[in-house]
Order: structure tokens, then sequence, then C-alpha cells
């Protein structure tokens, strides 16, 4: 993470809470299992497996007007192109230089509210997709159904890594070499496999499409915008193979950005050589996500003990019906810990805006204006936290439901869910613990 802002990430210590720490810990498992059980209780048959929702005629011609979909790609292209000539040929100084905040603030932490509202927006603002079809080809290579999600989930680590691990994430040149190699990778496989490489192997839009299930706004089977129970489009999501690895990376990864901020952590690690730095946290990294990623693949296999109905389970296996639980849990983790850095640092991405470039300018007027910290309280800060990661867990639970409504027999559907549960139970607790202990 850069920097510059690592003392805006998180709310400072458990004495900010509300609340003490073990009555938030104890209070957020008991939600999680209280609505399994009134789930359990009154919620026997799938709700979400059948998409329904009020069309949007005016909006749906809107979107798909041809002048739209220019706009979305002309401003995609502007955004890649201030972004590169900010941290090729401004200020080498992360303080001074827009692009980092713009990267790891505006774009991978924007992603979020984007995509929430506004649906698969990136898709069509997405400027590798622009560029890539500046290429007239009359075919293109078939790219292999085994491939999945899994070149996402390798570019998503790589960046996981640089923001997280490389000491020098923030680094104008950094971001700048970063950017570039990414772009023209994908613009390559672009070139070669066709648009449907970037709804596999661009991990920005992949994860931007995963967020774009849980929108209020779809697309029903005639094409027509709609609106609809975000839960119902979050029950769509493909289970491909990858998806499962996607998301445990998201959440391991925001389980090691929490205790990496740990006072415990900080003190045992802030002497280490640039070397041991970089492997003892790309070690951190890896085995928070490996934890993650083993204790969901247990709960799901464990699930698997009852015997679920004859189709119900995709390539990707039991874990893959139950990934789409994942992703409100994940976004709830990213609220958690992304909120008071979005809403400070994402300041800094306005004020230095003024001077891209670093040449002396004031674009903007802004020149000399500094963030405003005191708009939120810190109290204020920790219940977004809590009520984040609670929300998300309750509605993973809710959408775990509702797929193993679908699964299982009615009279193993209680039993056959508490390995989840349990699981539900394990992160919410973790989650709230990471991102208030000090």
């Amino acid at each position: 993470m850069l920097g510059l802002v690592l003392p805006l990430h998180g709310i400072g210590g458990r004495e900010d809470l509300p609340v003490p720490l073990w009555l938030a810990i104890y209070s957020a498992g008991a939600a999680v299992a209280v609505s399994f059980s009134a789930l359990a209780a009154f919620w026997s048959r799938p709700r979400f497996e059948r998409i329904g929702g009020r069309p949007l005629g005016v909006l749906t011609r809107i979107v798909d007007n041809r002048a739209t979909r220019v706009v979305l790609k002309v401003a995609g292209l502007t955004a890649l192109g201030l972004l590169l000539g900010a941290a090729w040929f401004g200020d080498p100084e992360p303080s001074r230089n827009p692009a980092p905040t713009w990267l790891y603030v505006w774009i991978w932490v924007g992603i979020i509210p984007l995509s929430l509202l506004c649906g698969p927006i990136w898709r069509f603002a997405n400027p590798l997709r622009t560029i890539a079809r500046l290429v007239r080809r009359t075919s293109y290579r078939k790219l292999p159904d085994r491939v999945a999600y899994w070149p996402a989930v390798a570019g998503l680590a790589g960046f996981l890594w640089l923001e997280l691990v490389y000491p020098d994430g923030s680094e104008p040149l950094v971001v700048a070499v970063a950017v570039t190699v990414y772009a023209i990778v994908n613009v390559a496989a672009g070139i070669v496999y066709g648009p449907v490489w970037y709804s596999a192997g661009d991990s920005f839009e992949v994860y931007a499409e995963v967020l774009a299930r849980l929108s209020p706004l779809g697309r029903a089977a005639d094409g027509q915008l709609v609106v609809r129970n975000p839960l119902a489009g979050l029950a769509t999501m493909p289970q491909r193979p990858g998806i499962v690895g996607l998301l445990c990376l998201l959440l391991g990864s925001t389980a090691f950005d929490g205790i990496s901020r740990w006072s415990a952590w900080t003190q045992r690690t802030g002497e280490l050589s640039r070397p041991q730095h970089l492997v003892v946290y790309t070690l951190g990294l890896v085995i928070s996500v490996a934890i993650v990623t083993g204790l969901f693949l247990l709960a799901a296999r464990t699930t698997g003990a009852a015997q679920t109905r004859p189709g119900g389970i995709g390539a990707a296996g039991l874990p893959g019906a139950f990934a789409h639980s994942l992703v409100p849990i994940a976004i709830g983790y990213a609220v958690a810990h992304y909120f008071s850095f979005a809403l400070f640092q994402g300041q800094e991405g306005w004020l230095l805006a003024t001077d891209p470039f670093g040449r002396g300018w004031d674009l903007l007027g802004t020149s000399g204006t500094r963030i405003d910290y005191a708009f939120l309280s810190t109290g204020f800060i920790a219940g977004v936290q809590i009520g984040a990661i609670v929300l998300g867990h309750v509605l993973g639970v809710v959408s775990a439901h509702d797929r193993a409504a679908d699964l299982f027999r009615r009279r193993q559907l209680r039993r056959a869910q508490y390995p989840m549960l349990a699981a539900m139970v394990a992160f919410t607790a973790g989650g709230i613990a990471l991102v208030t202990a000090s």
C-alpha cells in the first residue's frame, strides 16, 4: 500500500470502537448465526435461481446508444492516458504525483461502488478492449476452456503483491512500468483471442464483473435492463474454475493487509532488510490466502457429505457452487479496510490532479489545499467497518442458504449447511478482529 498513507488505512485501534472488541465480535457472530437459524426455519425453497425484475426501457435505450458507448470508451482511454502520462512524466516523488493514488484508490477501490451502482460498466469503458479492437481481425484463436479465470487470478495476485508486499509499490515509475506491462499483455491477448479474453483474463474487468453481479441493475433474457434483487443477480455468477481462487485471493489479501498493520507485526518486521521484507511479506500474503482458501474449501466439501440433487454442481464443484456467497463478504471486507483510506487519500488524488505532470500548474485551483481529516470521526469509521463486515456475512449466509435450498433435499438442508455456517462465523469474527486490533 502507499507508504505515505499507511496510517490512514484502518481506524487506529480497538479503543476507537463504539463498543468493546469482544462484544463486537460476539454480536457479529451471533447475528450471522441467528440469520442462519431464521433462514433454516422459514426458507426451504430457492428464490434467487430465476432472474426477474422491472424493465427499464428508457435507460436501456440510453445505455445501448452508440453515443453513450463512445463516451465511455473515450473516458476510459483518457483515464488510461492521464494515468500513464502522470506516472511516466510526472513528479518522481509519490507524495506529489497523483498516479499512485489514481491507481490504488480511484481505480482499485473505485471499482467497488462503480460496479455496485452501475453494473458491468467497466466492460464498456475498458480502454484495453478499445485499443485491441483497433486491430481488425476476421478470426481469433479459441481460448481453451481449461484456462477459465486463472489468468485473471494470476494478474490479480501480481497486483496485490505490488500493493501489499513490494515496498516501492507507490513509486510513480513502478506504477508506470506495472500499468504499461499489464496493458501490453492484455491488449496483445485481446488481439489474439478476441473480446472473450477480457471476461476471463483481464483481472480488473473480471473483478468488476464479479462485483456487478451484486448490482440492482441487470439484464433480462431479452437484453433489457431491469431493476432486480441484487442477490438474484449474484446467483447467476458462472461456476467456472478459478472463481474460488479469485475470491479467496481477495479475502486472504485483505486479511493479510490487516495483519500487516498490527503493532506486533510491524515491530517484528520494521528492521528487516529489503530482501527479508520481500520474503517475509510474500510468505505472509501466501499463508493468509492459503488459510482462507483452505477454510472455505473444507467447509464447502464437508457440506458435500449430504447428497446433492442431480445437475446442481458446475465445473468448479461444490466450492464453485457456493463461491458467489463470498462476493458480499469480499465487498464487506473491502469497505472495512478501504473506507477511511478511500475518503482521505481519495482527496489527495483530486488535489494532486491540479498539477499532474509536475510542471507547477494549478489547473483546478487547489494548490496548497490539504486533505480534510476531520470530517469523519474514528467512531463513525469503526461503525461503518463493523457494519460492512456483518452485512456482508449476513448476505453471504442468505446467498449460500438459497443455493443450498436448490442443491439439497429439504430433510438434508439444515445439516448440510453447518460447515459453511461455521466458516462464515469464523470469517466474521476474524474480519472484525483484523480491522480493529492494534
